[in-house]
């Protein structure tokens, strides 16, 4: 969830019901560097629980990397063992660390004895269909003393495509007394009361299906306690949802980049509104090229009172 789970968006879901909200990859090597980019990403301290996922291959790096995460104030330690994106696994970090199981594990040793704070895991099912070893790194990493597993019902091989396999999470489940959750296509409750059923996991982990949605992860808490799903918030309030988010992303980043990095989310609550993907589609092409703050409101206003008609 590089670029999308920055502060202002977990701070976000996190106020709309979000039980745990994990920043974005942290690459151990650069945080301990100190690259003003991603000490940015390890803000958020005022969040409880404050969760930072770190990335990386080399147990020095990652160890300092933990320490840094540690006294930033982190109540959770999250390792990355999951992300398929090839500028991540090409570096042998992400899911390329499930090619090699002895590494892994060191790697997981380094930062667990590096700090107090308690280590989880996010993986994948494995590299390929060939070598699906989650199960087997879930019992290393529980030895070394990771707290908690997150799988990804995919391959790295898969990247995204196809469907998710939340059956095959159960392997991972049945491997470990840790507890698990289950990610990948949870994008409604009831993909998750489905993803719980068929994985046996103790609970879900949602990432693409928050995009434009900060409210999502939760309405389907509110729907996995409660039984009854509240639905998504009516047109009006996810306007002001999203005019918060631009307006927390332009003090975050500042105007220039803060407008820059708005857009794609600005484009994903559009998607969410239900409009037909025409009306999406032109909106999107007026709100992602203006360079006024202030417009690009005003934009929102104009589109959600039009998709108010629209609904009614």
């Amino acid at each position: 969830m590089s670029g999308v789970t920055d502060l202002p968006f977990r701070r976000l879901a996190h106020r709309l019901g979000a039980t745990l909200v994990v920043s974005e990859m942290v690459a151990s090597e650069e945080l301990a560097k100190a690259r003003r980019d991603v000490l940015r990403r390890v803000e958020g301290r005022d969040l409880t629980p404050f969760v930072i996922q770190l990335a990386g291959r080399d147990e020095h790096w990652m160890a300092e990397g933990a320490k840094i995460a540690e006294a930033k104030g982190a109540h959770m330690i999250d390792i990355n063992m999951g992300c398929p994106a090839r500028e991540v696994t090409g570096k042998l970090s992400g899911s390329a660390l499930m090619r090699n199981l002895d590494h892994a594990q060191s790697l997981i040793r380094s930062v667990v004895n590096a700090v107090r704070v308690p280590v989880t895991l996010k993986m994948r099912l494995g590299w390929d269909d060939k070598t699906r070893n989650a199960g087997e790194l879930a019992r290393r990493a529980e030895a070394e003393g990771i707290k908690l597993i997150t799988v990804h019902g995919r391959t790295r091989c898969q990247f995204f495509t196809g469907a998710a396999d939340w059956r095959a999470v159960r392997a991972v489940v049945d491997a470990t007394s840790l507890p698990v959750l289950v990610n990948g296509d949870i994008l409604s409750p009831d993909h998750a009361r489905a993803a719980l059923e068929a994985s046996g996991a103790t609970g879900v982990m949602v990432g693409r299906g928050a995009y434009g949605a900060p409210w999502m992860l939760g309405r389907i808490a509110k729907s996995l306690e409660s039984g009854r799903d509240p639905g998504d918030p009516v047109l009006n309030e996810q306007r002001d949802i999203a005019i918060e988010h631009f307006e927390m992303m332009l003090g975050h980043y500042g105007r220039e980049l803060g407008l820059r990095n708005a857009r794609k989310h600005i484009g994903w609550y559009l998607a969410s509104s239900g409009a037909s993907d025409a009306v999406v589609k032109s909106w999107r092409g007026k709100l992602c090229v203006m360079l006024e703050p202030q417009r690009v409101i005003d934009g929102l206003k104009a589109f959600y009172s039009g998709t108010e008609s629209l609904a009614a």
